[in-house]
């Protein structure tokens, strides 16, 4: 591997790490960017004096940096803490500055579900949750019948890539829809950003959350695409950062470090490299286990994630085969609950049954993923799943 290319050291030593929805580690030349904004660059982008001239440069780039990566311009991006705050400040923001009634949709990232559930329980806002299909997939169909009697500004929120498996909705067809109706429409573009090529232009949406953990920056920095005339109550009051909607002294460092990787991942999206690993995973394990494997999601390859497989092994729980399969590092679609697990509402969603839920695996890759780490993968899968470590 190349230096450019080196490894973050955090991979070194530990099982083959396949949870990159999860969170990516910090590339290297991420890290390297920012640490002068640690250290000797430590002024406040906002005073008058020297110290603060090449903070202000630097977070200036940064937010070109990330407007870049989505086809937008540098004014429409607005720094957040994480993508759940870009998500609360486009929805509530919208909700409160424009409109009553919200549409989501039942597969979006719980940041989205618990903030329109939010905006019900403390404000009277109308919530419509869309339905999806087996594939994990929002109709027009679904969209048009909740927008059709609709008197109020409405607005809509619809996910460019779902977490778990992998799905692609489509968010141009969607937004151009609910445009017709009067509707504003955010899209939370998180897994999307970096893996699929994703322009705010090309999608149509007027607000889109893109957050840097995914993207190989470290976590606490994301952003949130605000389209030129977009009104939005703001998330944090105070100082006037980030156009009034999110005060509070900007974390330079943070940003830097966004924008690197932002810059870095429109350099190279690599979707071909991993579409080609994420099959020869799935396919290797399905000759092993033959019959047994099941995909969640979109079955055509370009309507889902390039990195992404989720799959659920009949006979098995998610969680007992990554138990016994310490090699590796990934995630099942359940959740815990005091010893008890409960399926993925994302699969429920999509209508599949509790044995299947509780059977998924999800298997994300990334930029340090190799063939070698597929091979010990689907050893360890297949050693784990016959009923030994």
């Amino acid at each position: 591997m190349t230096q450019a290319m080196r490894r973050p050291p955090g991979l070194d030593d530990g099982p083959v790490y396949l949870d990159y929805n999860a969170t990516t580690p910090v590339d290297p030349r991420v890290a390297e960017a920012a640490m002068p904004f640690w250290t000797g660059q430590f002024g406040n982008p906002s005073s008058a004096h020297p110290y603060a001239w090449e903070p202000r440069k630097a977070l200036g780039t940064a937010r070109a940096q990330v407007a870049d990566l989505i086809g937008a311009r540098p004014e429409e991006i607005v720094f957040t803490g994480s993508g759940s705050e870009a998500n609360l400040l486009a929805l509530r923001g919208a909700v409160l500055a424009a409109g009553a009634h919200l549409v989501v949709q039942a597969t979006e990232h719980p940041s989205v579900l618990e903030t329109a559930r939010a905006l019900e329980r403390l404000h009277g806002t109308r919530v419509t949750v869309l339905p999806v299909d087996h594939h994990g997939l929002v109709t027009q169909e679904a969209l048009a019948a909740a927008l059709r009697t609709d008197a109020d500004r409405t607005v809509v929120s619809i996910m460019a890539a779902n977490n778990e498996t992998g799905a692609l909705q489509p968010v141009t067809e969607l937004a151009e829809l609910a445009h017709r109706h009067g509707a504003l429409v955010h899209c939370d573009a998180a897994q999307a950003c970096g893996k699929v090529p994703v322009d705010v232009g090309r999608l149509g949406v007027d607000l889109l959350t893109v957050v840097g953990h995914k993207v190989y920056a470290p976590r606490g920095v994301a952003a949130l695409f605000v389209r030129d005339g977009v009104a939005l109550e703001p998330v944090v009051y105070g100082g006037g950062q980030e156009r009034g909607l999110r005060a509070g002294t900007e974390n330079v460092a943070l940003a830097v470090a966004f924008g690197t990787a932002a810059r870095l991942a429109a350099e190279d999206v690599a979707a071909d490299r991993l579409t080609a690993l994420r099959d020869e995973l799935h396919h290797r394990l399905d000759a092993a286990l033959p019959g047994r494997v099941r995909l969640n999601g979109p079955a055509p390859a370009g309507r889902r994630l390039p990195n992404t497989l989720n799959i659920s092994i009949d006979g098995t729980r998610g969680h007992e085969v990554l138990e016994a399969a310490p090699a590796i590092a990934a995630s099942t679609g359940s959740a815990c609950h005091s010893g008890v697990h409960t399926g993925s509402p994302v699969l429920a969603a999509m209508g599949l049954g509790a044995e299947r839920a509780l059977a998924a695996l999800r298997l994300s890759l990334g930029r340090w993923t190799t063939r070698a780490d597929i091979e010990t993968a689907v050893g360890a899968l297949v050693t784990a799943v016959s009923g030994g470590r």
